[in-house]
C-alpha cells in the first residue's frame, strides 16, 4: 500500500477478491485552495461521485458474492497484485526501524531511516507524508505536502481503480 485511503477486498472465506486499491478517491482535492482548504464544488462533486461508485460497488460485491463484475477471480487478482521487490523491503525496514528510534526519543537518528525509505519508494505516499507527521504534526498536510504534490505535474496522486 502506498497510499490511503487504500482497500483490500477479502470475502467470507478469506480469499482477497481485489487487491490493494485506492478506496473511492480521485485526484480532484488537488484542486484544494492551500490557504483556506476549500475545495471548488466541480472537485467536490467529483469526489463524491467516485466515492459512492466505490460504496456502490462493495454493495454490489456484498449482494451478489462472486458473481459481482467488482470482485475478480484468483488469476486476475494475481494479475493486479505486486510483489514487493527488494527496494521496497528494505524501504519498509528502514521505516520500522525509524519508526522504532522515533518512538525511543532519537528523533534525529531516526531521520536518516525515514529519507531512506522515502529514498527506495518514492512513490509511497505514506512513507512522505507520516515521516513528515513525525517531524512536525503541521508537515504532513502543510507546504511540503502540497510542493511534492504540485511536483507530480500531470501525474496521477491516486492512481485510479477504473473499473469502478
Amino acid at each position: 500500500m502506498v497510499n490511503v485511503p487504500t482497500a483490500v477486498w477479502i470475502d467470507t472465506r478469506g480469499k482477497i477478491v481485489r487487491p490493494s486499491e485506492p478506496a473511492g478517491v480521485t485526484d480532484a482535492f488537488r484542486k484544494m485552495d492551500h490557504k483556506n482548504f476549500s475545495i471548488p464544488a466541480d472537485a467536490m462533486k467529483e469526489l463524491q461521485a467516485k466515492r459512492k461508485a466505490y460504496l456502490d460497488a462493495i454493495r454490489d460485491w456484498v449482494e451478489k458474492g462472486p458473481k459481482s463484475r467488482f470482485a475478480f477471480d484468483s488469476a486476475e487478482v494475481l494479475t493486479r497484485m505486486h510483489t514487493p521487490d527488494d527496494a521496497q523491503v528494505r524501504a519498509a525496514a528502514n521505516f520500522r526501524l525509524g519508526e522504532y528510534l522515533f518512538e525511543k526519543g532519537h528523533a534525529a537518528a531516526a531521520q536518516k531511516y525515514f529519507e531512506e525509505a522515502k529514498r527506495l519508494r518514492p512513490e509511497s505516499w505514506n512513507y512522505k507524508r507520516q515521516a513528515w507527521a513525525l517531524e512536525d504534526p503541521m508537515k504532513a498536510g502543510g507546504p511540503e505536502f502540497w510542493a511534492a504534490v504540485d511536483a507530480l505535474g500531470d501525474r496521477k496522486y491516486y492512481p485510479g481503480a477504473e473499473d469502478i
